[in-house]
């Protein structure tokens, strides 16, 4: 079998790939996050932030889709398990059990504005790197915005 040909030299696909399983990693860890204040959820403002958590968990595994198919695409090989996941995730979480609406907020807004942090200093090194990439990973920091965003407004905060 012939190696794989990828659009990104050697050195530059490293790094790239390194930056795509970070981002791999916090979107998937950031979904699964929002999927357990989903299911843990209660207080007042239970039915919205229901039904809001899941559209955040939509959107951000279809970001991860995305980051990890860009990372095939370069010939990397992307790891979204459980063990990858929890091995390097940075990503606040939540004690087991029920979790209170105002709490949930306040940690998915932690998570999504760490998450956020980290794609913003990746677009930097992946505009050397691969200017695909960085275009890639600003379209998931804006998406990511928008749902802080949300999560804000909900909260003024």
């Amino acid at each position: 079998m012939s190696p794989l040909r990828t659009p990104v030299a050697a050195p530059d696909r490293s790094a790239t790939a390194g930056i795509l399983q970070g981002a791999l990693v916090d979107l998937l860890d950031l979904s699964l996050l929002a999927k357990h204040a989903h299911w843990n959820l209660y207080g007042p403002r239970f039915r919205s932030l229901h039904l809001q958590f899941d559209e955040v968990v939509t959107i951000v595994r279809a970001q991860a889709d995305e980051v990890a198919e860009r990372a095939a695409t370069i010939g990397a090989s992307p790891d979204g398990q459980a063990a990858a996941i929890a091995s390097s995730s940075s990503l606040p979480s939540f004690a087991p059990g029920r979790i209170k609406d105002t709490e949930a907020v306040t940690t998915l807004m932690s998570a999504l504005s760490a998450v956020i942090s980290r794609m913003r200093e990746s677009t930097e090194t992946t505009g050397i790197t691969d200017p695909v990439t960085q275009d890639l990973l600003l379209g998931i920091t804006g998406v990511l915005e928008k749902q802080l965003w949300k999560l804000r407004a909900g909260t003024n905060a």
